[in-house]
């Protein structure tokens, strides 16, 4: 009993080991192709759908598209609908694993395993090592299948087993729900539903469950790997991505309700596709194993999904404004002084993490632009009151580019692809520079609060031209904020336009300034307190524009 728990352990930690290289593969090397798709997502739930099917095809895991998903609605680039739609589809991608498993490919773990080596060891290229992860974790996928089914195989002459597993017997409305129970569980403890599908098609081919009880244990198992995402959304402050995960988690508990509801007519369903497909007899032997066991329960898996997905689809609305109700209520106004919280939980997702830096990113960028536009309101009502608040914001602003350049760090160090580490460069540069607008803001209220102090009033004509700075740095600001969810197409064009006026403004007003000097317009603390404003708006405008060309992709 020892030896035959301690090998199926031992095969199911190497199919995880397995899956977690394959996905992991698959998501370095198909980067770029995901965001190309997440980026083109329509509106129209169907097509959101399909997307999500087809991404979670591509990296071979549902867990890791519903994280993603969740980074990209907490950053503001995807909405709440989109995302729901395409984590319908999700579900459907991830029977893909049980359709591959079915094949019998055990055969080809050891060669693949082999090349595997070879590719992610002995190669240069990243592509190539990449391609290495993905072959070498499917052949430690298909390595712990057979690991696991040699390890059952002692047991099924066992009659003490064979007692143990006919309490999985889905004939009775106990029975059922002690499948669906025990699916769930084992699924929320390892993580992976496609781990936990392979162990019950390796029970069920061995004879140890009959297709009832294994079709019972696999619905229980499309409900464990919700909490997945439900943990993803642990310590986010976005309400859309409680909102998504709480979606994901009542798509798939109604759903698997409702087929639990008419469980023998969907039993039967699962039969004759099966046989229309050409697959052979549920029942059929060959060597001591139910040679068509595997099949059937993977085209149950899909079967559940499409159908789930399917009845969601017509009535999504309707999802979502459930979701809404079970999520925390949406707060008011922005935090402007939360720190981000970022843990560990995406870090062994790249793509995700990075989205959800991006999120923090923006947020820090709409801090700056808050500070700013309150400070730069004290040149015309001299509220030394409110104008001293400026000094709590930049220490925030300091504080969050400490957090935020310490996560990118670790994105940067943990195995990352080239265009993922060009991306976290380019996020360091912005967070930096945002810092840095922050520095001038500071020196910006300190001239004002120097005005105050002092009693000092420029002239009408000097006021016009700090405004009319004011407004195109304010512009720009703007334009960078907005950038960040979803960037124009003629983004750069814009950024161009708006730092060569300002840094011709900047020139105008300096020489217009050194005319009222010589005419006696201006006294020389005016005029101190008019040129520092002057060159700190121009360096705001310099460091937008530092943005802008992060954001492009250009740096």
């Amino acid at each position: 009993m020892t030896q035959v728990f301690i090998t199926t352990l031992g095969g199911l930690g190497l199919f995880l080991l397995g899956m977690k290289t394959m996905t992991e593969g698959l998501q370095m090397s198909a980067g770029k192709r995901i965001k190309a798709i997440l980026s083109a997502v329509s509106s129209n739930r169907v097509l959101g759908c399909l997307t999500g099917t087809v991404v979670t095809a591509m990296v071979q895991s549902s867990s890791a598209t519903t994280v993603m998903l969740i980074g990209f609605v907490t950053a503001g680039l995807m909405t709440l609908q989109q995302a729901v739609g395409m984590i319908l589809g999700a579900n459907i991608g991830t029977t893909v694993t049980a359709q591959l498993i079915a094949f019998k490919l055990e055969s080809l773990a050891l060669p693949a395993i082999a090349v595997g080596v070879v590719l992610k060891y002995f190669t240069q290229q990243k592509k190539t090592r990449y391609i290495g992860d993905v072959i070498l974790g499917f052949g430690i996928l298909f390595y712990g299948m057979t690991v696991m089914k040699n390890g059952l195989a002692p047991i099924k002459s066992d009659p003490n087993f064979m007692n143990f597993f006919t309490r999985f017997d889905p004939s009775s409305l106990h029975g059922l729900l002690l499948c669906v129970v025990v699916g769930a569980g084992l699924t929320i403890m390892v993580q992976s539903s496609s781990a936990t599908i392979g162990l019950t098609m390796t029970l069920a081919s061995q004879g140890l469950l009959a297709f009832p009880g294994a079709m019972a244990l696999v619905l229980g198992e499309n409900i464990g790997t919700t909490i997945t995402a439900e943990l993803a959304t642990i310590g986010s402050n976005n309400i859309n991505a409680h909102r998504a995960a709480r979606a994901h988690t009542m798509f798939n508990v109604i759903g698997v309700t409702l087929m639990v509801s008419v469980f023998p007519l969907f039993v039967k369903l699962v039969e004759k596709m099966s046989l229309m497909l050409g697959a052979g007899p549920v029942d059929e032997m060959v060597g001591g194993d139910l040679v068509n066991m595997a099949r059937y329960i993977a085209n149950g898996h899909t079967l559940f999904n499409v159908i789930n997905a399917s009845f969601f689809l017509l009535i999504l609305p309707w999802l979502i404004k459930v979701a809404i109700l079970l999520s925390p209520k949406e707060e008011d106004e922005i935090d402007y002084y939360r720190l981000p919280n970022f843990g560990d939980r995406l870090i062994d997702t790249p793509i995700a993490a990075i989205v959800e830096t991006r999120s923090e990113i923006l947020r820090m960028a709409e801090t700056a632009n808050y500070t700013f536009r309150k400070t730069v309101k004290r040149l015309r009502d001299r509220d030394y009151k409110k104008l001293a608040k400026w000094r709590k914001v930049e220490n925030h602003l300091d504080d969050m580019q400490r957090e935020i350049l310490a996560y990118l760090t670790r994105i940067y160090q943990s195995d990352v692809s080239e265009s993922e580490a060009k991306e976290v460069s380019s996020l360091m540069r912005m967070t930096n520079n945002i810092e840095r607008i922050g520095d001038s803001v500071e020196n910006i209220a300190q001239s004002i609060e120097d005005m105050i102090e002092n009693n000092l009033t420029f002239t009408d004509s000097a006021m016009v031209n700090l405004e009319q700075l004011v407004t195109a740095v304010a512009e720009f600001m703007n334009l960078l904020t907005s950038a960040m969810r979803q960037r124009p197409a003629n983004f750069m064009k814009q950024a161009d336009r708006l730092e060569n006026t300002i840094d011709a403004l900047r020139e105008q007003f300096r020489e217009e300034h050194i005319q009222r000097l010589r005419s006696c317009e201006c006294g020389i603390d005016q005029g101190l307190v008019y040129v520092s404003l002057l060159t700190n708006l121009e360096k705001i405008g310099d460091y937008c524009f530092n943005i802008a060309e992060a954001v492009a992709g250009k740096k």
